[in-house]
């Protein structure tokens, strides 16, 4: 809501925004400071707040010993204040024991940045992730957008720890940008704004002024880019690319053509979480702050003083009467044709299922039943991935992975969250991106 629309509200508050907003006209002028640049506030009404916190707890008790420790999850709760202390405590010191040794560029960034959200010194790792970011470069001229995602978050993390030291690199990256005639992805697309926002608010005095502008012309291209995503509904990309593109189309120095209609988005992202979309620990890491009206920009200007106090206001559930659940059948197909691939096949098994079954369900029922349907899986900070099927696997040098899809719609969900329907047809499709 703008400061002039509350400035009218007749709640009787709205005396005070008056006065917030005329010292903020009176400010910006005088600090050179742009209106456009302040962050698009969004707020959740009162009334769905218990949606949120909802999604919250769920993903604070994601956090166990035995768990994969992602950095977003730990990020996500410093920034929307953590409810489970303990929890937050115990991410923070896997983390900071964590093997740096096999983290790609991207997972480094995280460590940083989840460290620095917890107001610990990352240490080495900075530097080890400068060194990265130094040497790196993509594999070909025209890679594709998810070569970038990583080395985004990179320049992100290191322009909050030092931009002085950060401005080559970004500048080095900003250029082969570009370069890169490649669309973004959504994800992709929302990092590097996030991450050339931080270097283009923070260019250290006395830098030409070319930087600014290279910087500038790149966030104007990919905002555009971005902007071709917003759906009718507000969602931009998918759901679950959403939570990043709200952060940052809500930060950048350069608006996209149309303007975005933030309220939309939320009141469609509000929906899809009342429907259960939001159950992945990982999904939810990726929406919450803009839920919380925060973005990875504040992740340097957390206040690490205990929390919220008490337990926070919850949904109320009704518990439905149980039913014995009926069977399904889905329809599960294999399918490897790329080149190069010394095992081609297309083979198709019908498998019965508990209705409200998850995917891996039905891949394991499939598995029993013959041995090509043998599968493995590599956790992630998104869960369980299907990396090999039939004896053939993933290869991040060849660049293939196991595609699932619904007919012909990629799924937007991972198979230990995916509930197919009666007669669906799930393919597993390998393929190259």
């Amino acid at each position: 809501m703008s400061a002039e629309a509350l400035s009218s509200d007749s709640t009787g508050e709205g005396s005070a925004f008056k006065f917030i907003h005329t010292v903020v006209d009176r400010i910006l002028p005088a600090l050179a400071v742009d209106r456009r640049l302040l962050p698009v506030l969004c707020p959740v009404p009162p009334a769905q707040q218990p949606l949120v916190n909802g999604i919250q707890v769920l993903m604070e008790n994601s956090v166990t010993s035995s768990a994969f420790p992602n950095p977003s999850i730990l990020i996500a709760m410093n920034l929307a204040g953590a409810y489970n202390v303990e929890a937050q405590k115990l991410l923070t010191y896997k983390l900071m024991a964590s093997d740096i040794a096999d983290l790609t560029i991207g997972q480094l960034a995280l460590t940083v940045m989840a460290l620095t959200s917890s107001c610990r010194d990352p240490g080495n790792k900075v530097s080890i992730l400068h060194r990265q970011m130094e040497n790196w470069a993509p594999s070909s001229p025209n890679a594709q957008s998810s070569t970038f995602y990583g080395p985004s978050l990179a320049v992100l993390a290191l322009c909050q720890k030092n931009p002085e030291t950060t401005l080559p690199i970004a500048v080095r990256f900003a250029k082969i940008l570009l370069a890169n005639s490649s669309p973004f992805n959504t994800d992709t697309g929302a990092m590097v704004i996030l991450a050339l926002t931080c270097m283009y608010n923070k260019i250290p005095v006395g830098s030409e002024e070319g930087y600014r502008s290279l910087f500038g012309q790149v966030l104007e291209d990919v905002v555009k880019n971005i902007s071709m995503k917003i759906k009718d509904n507000g969602i931009i990309g998918d759901i679950y690319s959403t939570g990043l593109a709200m952060q940052a189309l809500s930060v950048t120095p350069k608006h996209p053509p149309k303007k975005w209609n933030c309220k939309k988005t939320m009141d469609t992202i509000l929906k899809e979480i009342e429907l259960g979309k939001f159950h992945n620990p990982m999904s939810i890491a990726q929406i919450l702050p803009s839920l919380k009206g925060k973005t990875y920009l504040d992740v340097p200007h957390v206040s690490c003083i205990p929390g919220h106090e008490g337990q926070p206001t919850l949904p109320s559930q009704t518990n439905p009467a149980p039913t014995s659940a009926s069977n399904i059948t889905v329809i599960y197909t294999i399918n490897n044709q790329l080149r190069g691939v010394e095992l081609h096949f297309n083979e198709t098994i019908n498998v019965s299922v508990k209705a409200g079954s998850v995917l891996l369900v039905v891949l394991e029922e499939a598995q029993r039943r013959s041995s090509m349907f043998k599968f493995e899986t590599t956790m992630t900070s998104w869960g369980l991935v299907v990396s090999s099927i039939n004896n053939i696997a993933e290869n991040v040098h060849h660049r293939t992975y196991w595609q699932f899809l619904s007919g012909k719609t990629p799924l937007d969900e991972g198979v230990a969250d995916y509930i197919p329907f009666n007669h669906e047809h799930i393919t597993a499709n390998f393929t190259q991106y």
